[in-house]
């Protein structure tokens, strides 16, 4: 085994999860930077390493050398101690003041800020302030130092240290020690499998109360992200024994616990009724019993309160005396307007008027089939009878898209509940929101805890009006509200199916609605097209590649991709690269949506003038995506921005959301991903000028008809599907779209006959 001792000059990758880093480096005696690969976690560019391994020839990347193990040591050189401090680790040091304190101090810099920081105020340009922050920074780095070896010592990556240390400060050690488990509970991005790893090797038994208890939440969280707001009793017991390794039995006197603790709330799923918890105590120990939902406790009540506050809607006798306090009720006139000069066909007269007459309604339908058109008569109609109007959609590009087509402010539904951390919304059942019809688009996106928190800020009294495209794909949250909303038959539900005439010259309408029928898309592409198919067999067979390995049309289609983005695209509809969106229907692999994103930013902004965190590179005028709902910055999973600035010296990220730019710290970045390329699943309620899409057998897991359909619809110009003709009629003839454990119809059913 060979040892080199190197100063870190560049890092090409870094895996956040499992530490897997590959970095260049300057080593004495090598004339060129050498390649250095192994798991590295929270290296930095700057550090010097011993690493300890062998060299190996690879035959993509050249000669490297492969890490057995390292250690970081402090740098020993002015040059290194330069590096060191203008990587960006400290706050208040860049490139800039580095080489300042060096040609001030030399060799005793390190020595200076840890020991005597206020002589950097010798150097010019340093004053109080700015002693205070590196002071601030250099000894929140020495915490996080120590947690790192901390968890080195249990055999975790420490990649989670700074947002641990950003969770207990200096308590980060003892809070792990006593509970490990609590990770998983308070801080986002850390899950139960890593906080398990940290107290097996602490010792804790696997049969303790705190594991089975962290691991069974777990697992209903991860059922949640799935889509599902209940486990039924089967289904938790099974995933909760696989993870945890310990037999039924108990699992289920822990899950006793539980809902005597009120952690979880147990309901009959064939009932919908509350039962009580002895009740429910005696049918968890008995082992045939599989009618019984385990909810978290926040989307039963979420599920609960949604289907009531419809239902104290649909109830509403409007004619009535108002509260105190409210708007007086508007007498809503059954008048068709005419004032648009549009000429609205049988259903979409029938759409106003219900809507006119009607407490809730649902309007649904495909592309091309006149929801905004309709839309436009029902708001129409609410104005000539003097009512006030609300429009809503869930995310700001939906919402400007909606305020577009309308003429009307349009707002996130976040914003129309004035969100306000920590406090939460502030529009709710004790400050309602101020209207008499509230019209919500594209609420096939909208999971239950976003439903519910409408709902309450909704008087008994305002109209609601929903409209979405019910065959796409069902939120990212857990919930299928306008499926169960519709299911539920309690309340008018019109669905527009003509095709109009205009629409009829989009081939990308036309073969959206041909998917939908279970029909393969017309894919003869064509000059006067909007729709092309290049297929990946056919141009493997012209290179004379070998196409019984199928992982070659996964290669193919990721360097055709970027090709099509970065020049033949961008060149015929005369648009920025940066208005291209890829999507694709996974986030791994050599065409998902991860690997893509690597390719793309290399190939449209290129360059090592950034923030990294993670595995990923964050460079001004990258394209990127908030992937968390954070109220206290209101940008919102799914919102998409452009990196402004990258400020070393600070370690702050400037990111441009619309009209406004957020600004976001080192340790937030976790917060932000590369979006050049996403999932079909995040570009829900966004529309595109072009849309390139890969459809590939490796894929496959995700390859159903209405991922498809939803991918397809969200390209306004051109789409281009990039892939096989097999993964296509794979993916249209899949209607097996997994069933989601809700009872949100149920309830609303019991609550309106109640």
């Amino acid at each position: 085994m060979e040892q080199l001792r190197c100063v870190v000059e560049r890092i090409t990758y870094q895996n956040e999860q499992n530490g897997y880093t590959i970095i260049r480096c300057t080593v004495k005696g090598y004339p060129e930077l050498v390649t250095v690969v192994g798991t590295m976690p929270e290296v930095h560019v700057g550090s010097v390493l011993i690493v300890r391994g062998s060299w190996k020839m690879d035959a993509r990347y050249g000669r490297q050398f492969v890490m057995d193990s390292f250690e970081e040591t402090m740098p020993a050189t002015a040059y290194g101690i330069e590096k060191y401090l203008g990587s960006g680790l400290v706050k208040g040091i860049g490139p800039k003041y580095a080489r300042r304190i060096v040609e001030r101090f030399g060799t005793e810099t390190l020595d200076i800020i840890e020991e005597d920081p206020m002589r950097l105020m010798e150097v010019d340009g340093i004053g109080k302030l700015r002693v205070e922050k590196i002071k601030t920074s250099w000894d929140e780095q020495k915490e996080i130092r120590n947690i790192m070896l901390f968890l080195q010592g249990h055999d975790v990556s420490p990649s989670h240290a700074s947002r641990i240390y950003k969770t207990y400060g200096n308590d980060s050690v003892r809070i792990v020690q006593e509970n490990p488990y609590r990770l998983a509970d308070d801080i986002w991005g850390i899950g139960f499998k890593t906080a398990d790893t940290i107290a097996e090797k602490m010792g804790y038994s696997h049969e303790k109360y705190e594991r089975l208890r962290s691991g069974l939440l777990y697992t209903l969280n991860r059922l949640s992200d799935e889509g599902h707001c209940f486990a039924t009793r089967q289904m938790l017991m099974k995933t909760g024994s696989e993870l945890l390794s310990v037999e039924d039995g108990l699992l289920s006197v822990t899950l006793d616990e539980m809902i005597r603790a009120e952690d979880v709330i147990v309901q009959r799923t064939d009932t919908a009724k509350e039962t009580g918890t002895e009740e429910t105590a005696e049918r968890i120990e008995g082992s045939g019993d599989d009618g019984l939902a385990i909810y978290l406790p926040v989307f039963y009540f979420a599920e609960r309160g949604a289907a009531k506050r419809l239902a104290a809607v649909w109830k509403n006798d409007a004619s009535g005396e108002p509260d105190a306090g409210s708007r007086p009720p508007v007498q809503m006139q059954m008048n068709v307007p005419s004032a648009n000069g549009i000429e609205y066909d049988e259903i979409q007269l029938e759409a106003i008027e219900t809507a006119l007459r009607s407490r809730i309604m649902v309007l649904t339908g495909g592309p091309g089939t006149g929801k905004t058109t309709t839309t436009l008569g029902i708001i129409t109609a609410f104005k000539n009878s003097g009512a006030k109007i609300l429009l809503a959609a869930p995310t700001g590009r939906a919402a400007k898209r909606l305020s577009e087509a309308t003429g009307m402010e349009a707002k996130t539904i976040h914003r129309l509940l004035e969100v306000k951390p920590p406090e939460g919304y502030q529009r709710n059942e004790d400050n309602p929101l101020d209207g008499d019809v509230l019209i919500v688009d594209e609420c096939s996106m909208i999971d239950i805890m976003l439903m519910y928190a409408l709902l309450k800020a909704v008087p008994d009294r305002m109209r609601l009006i929903l409209v979405g495209d019910i065959d796409q794909l069902p939120s990212v949250g857990a919930g299928n509200v306008l499926r169960d909303i519709i299911d539920s038959g309690c309340f008018p539900v019109i669905r527009l199916t003509r095709i109009f005439r205009q629409a009829m010259q989009s081939r990308i309408i036309l073969n959206a609605h041909r998917i939908n029928r279970g029909m393969m898309p017309d894919i003869s592409n064509g000059k006067q097209s909007d729709f092309f198919f290049m297929d990946m067999e056919k141009q493997a067979e012209r290179k004379g590649l070998d196409t019984s390995d199928t992982s070659v049309y996964a290669q193919e289609s990721a360097e055709t991709i970027v090709d099509l983005v970065r020049n033949k695209l961008s060149r015929y509809y005369r648009i920025s690269p940066r208005e291209i969106q890829v999507l694709t229907p996974m986030q791994r692999g050599v065409a998902g949506a991860a690997n893509l994103n690597r390719m793309l930013q290399q190939a449209l902004n290129p360059g090592e003038d950034g923030l990294r965190h993670g595995g990923n590179l964050f460079m001004p005028r990258d394209k990127v995506m908030q992937i968390r709902n954070n109220y206290e910055k209101e940008v919102f999973n799914g919102d998409i921005g452009v990196v402004e600035a990258a400020d070393r010296e600070e370690r702050e990220l400037k990111v441009r959301f619309d009209e406004r730019t957020v600004t976001y710290d080192v340790t937030e970045l976790d917060e932000l991903v590369l979006a050049y390329a996403t999932t079909i699943h995040k570009s829900q309620g966004s529309e595109y000028p072009v849309v390139v899409m890969p459809v590939l057998m490796n894929h496959f897991v995700m390859l159903q008809r209405n991922l498809i359909y939803t991918g397809i619809t969200r390209a306004k110009k051109a789409l281009v599907i990039v892939g096989t003709k097999r993964a296509l009629a794979y993916a249209v003839k899949n209607m097996t779209v997994s069933q989601r454990n809700t009872m949100l119809k149920e309830r609303i059913r019991a609550f309106i006959t109640d």
